[in-house]
């Protein structure tokens, strides 16, 4: 081996481990002052989670529809934001009972999210068989959301009981909430740092193209989630981490692809837009349907999720 080589990989070592230790410290900064957020506004960490924590997990979305838009590159803008909706109600969540291994769910919570990230994609999928995805079209899918979160924040916590928060040093609801916000964003800098030095060091040792956009793409969508709701679970705040898992589903099926084209319209192929968008209804459904009739999520439920998240490369590649 080189020893140009060598430096590479030990570069991009130090960028992976340096990556997920800032990711994993923010995520826990975040998680502390959103539970203590959430206990001040006397409302349910689900709800936070589903309304701010799923916001700053989903920014670099958010910029990446902006950026696609502004390029002309609709078909990146909808991949993207379709593919994240799928990965965090399927794949991050399916990880949940890795951490811990019963997770209590709610029939109203993820009724409420899931249906709502679902007529946000039908939504989509109207919008994109013709094409093209114009202002008009990013407008509704916008307001959308806005109408979603402010259905969750009045019906998704009736009934809920509160979480206990840790102490935190910071007081007042606005700076808890920009702590909140600031901290996921060094969280999703981590993140990407730590993925895209992964991905680094994957060309280094000769993986595979398809094998490496495959696991990076994946993995780069869902890496802030996957902190962010992994660490609330192994801090005892389930609450946070399955509205973030789920609300960053809602968000994606809506504000994020819906902000691109409110910049800059832009085409789409419409066959595998609409065939990945209608899979990914789909499959929220199902994921939504089976744990309202279990009421919770464990080992059983878990493969049901991955194997949704692995079927969905099938059906995209052989529309492909």
């Amino acid at each position: 081996m080189r020893a140009a080589s060598c430096v590479d990989i030990a570069l991009q070592l130090v960028l992976l481990v340096g990556g997920l230790a800032v990711a994993l410290v923010a995520s826990d900064v975040a998680v502390s002052y959103t539970r203590a957020l959430a206990h001040a506004l006397n409302a349910p960490s689900f709800v936070v989670g589903v309304v701010l924590v799923a916001l700053g997990t989903d920014l670099p979305e958010i910029a990446n529809s902006i950026a696609a838009h502004v390029q002309g590159e609709g078909d990146v803008n909808v991949g993207d934001s379709v593919g994240s909706t799928l990965t965090q109600t399927t794949f991050v969540l399916g990880l949940f009972p890795l951490i811990l291994a019963v997770v209590v769910i709610s029939r109203r919570q993820i009724g409420l999210v899931t249906g709502l990230t679902v007529v946000g994609l039908l939504l989509t999928a109207w919008f994109v068989s013709d094409g093209h995805l114009g202002r008009l079209d990013g407008l509704v899918l916008v307001v959308a959301w806005a109408v979603a979160i402010t259905l969750v924040a009045r019906y998704a916590g009736v009934g809920q009981v509160l979480d206990e928060p840790p102490e935190v040093r910071i007081e007042g609801h606005v700076p808890r909430a920009l702590v909140v916000l600031g901290t996921l964003i060094v969280v999703g800098i981590g993140a990407t740092v730590a993925v895209r030095a992964l991905v680094g060091l994957a060309e280094e040792v000769g993986i595979p193209a398809f094998a490496l956009a495959f696991f990076g793409a994946s993995l780069g969508t869902s890496a802030p989630e996957i902190v962010v709701d992994l660490t609330a679970l192994a801090r005892g705040a389930p609450g946070i981490a399955l509205g973030d898992a789920l609300g960053s589903s809602l968000v994606d099926a809506t504000l994020s692809i819906g902000i691109g084209p409110v910049v800059e319209p832009a085409p789409v192929t419409a066959r595998l837009a609409v065939t990945a968008t209608l899979y990914t209804a789909i499959a929220i459904s199902i994921v939504g349907a089976l744990l309202a009739i279990r009421k919770r999520h464990d080992r059983f439920s878990a493969p049901v999720l991955i194997g949704l998240y692995a079927l969905s490369y099938v059906v995209v590649i052989s529309v492909e």
